[in-house]
């Protein structure tokens, strides 16, 4: 049998087109980041307490299908309440698979959602800064008691920190010396 010369050339051209189509969608771009700040610098607040709060982090995932943490953990109690961290409108009350989740439409693109959250208004309602719109649930994906805090810009998860800390790297800067002078460096020359 002569196997150079392909017996269906159509089946060739398909897997061809299959595998350039896999590949490109495996290339595709990562999930967009946004640049620079997307919300007035002091406009976000927390939804419970604070830094210390911090169970677990954001973790990007690589494409949207792919695995990661899209929001962050807070450690909390049951019951404990789930202040909205911006102005917006109550977009969704309800349960997404096994979980009550509240989301808040902040516009501009931005949406929080939280989960295990019991729901302390309704759809359409507006809130404030700070208001209260939930209660924190029991169950969700902590080993114990957290509330998951998600961000969306646009339709694509962001990293909420980013809303309430400024999460820039640090720069240092040389320090100059008592006469004024810095070596090539910008160590003080002595």
């Amino acid at each position: 049998m002569d196997t150079s010369t392909p017996r269906f050339p159509g089946k060739s051209l398909l897997l061809a087109f299959c595998l350039l189509t896999v590949g490109s969608a495996s290339a595709a771009a990562p999930i967009p980041v946004a640049e620079g700040p997307v919300a007035p610098a002091g406009a976000w607040a927390w939804p419970l307490g604070g830094p210390g709060d911090l169970l677990e982090v954001f973790d990007r995932p690589e494409a949207p299908w792919a695995a990661g943490h899209r929001g962050v953990d807070l450690t909390t109690g049951p019951g404990a309440p789930v202040r909205s961290p911006a102005a917006g409108v109550v977009a969704f009350v309800g349960v997404v698979v096994d979980r009550p989740v509240v989301t808040v439409d902040h516009g501009n693109g931005l949406v929080s959602s939280f989960e295990p959250a019991l729901a302390d208004v309704v759809v359409g309602e507006h809130v404030s800064r700070g208001q209260v719109v939930a209660g924190v649930d029991t169950g969700g994906h902590c080993s114990g008691v957290c509330l998951h805090w998600g961000v969306r810009l646009n339709g694509e998860y962001i990293d909420p920190l980013s809303l309430v800390m400024d999460r820039r790297p640090s720069v240092l800067l040389p320090v100059p010396s008592s006469t004024g002078r810095q070596s090539p460096g910008g160590r003080p020359r002595s």
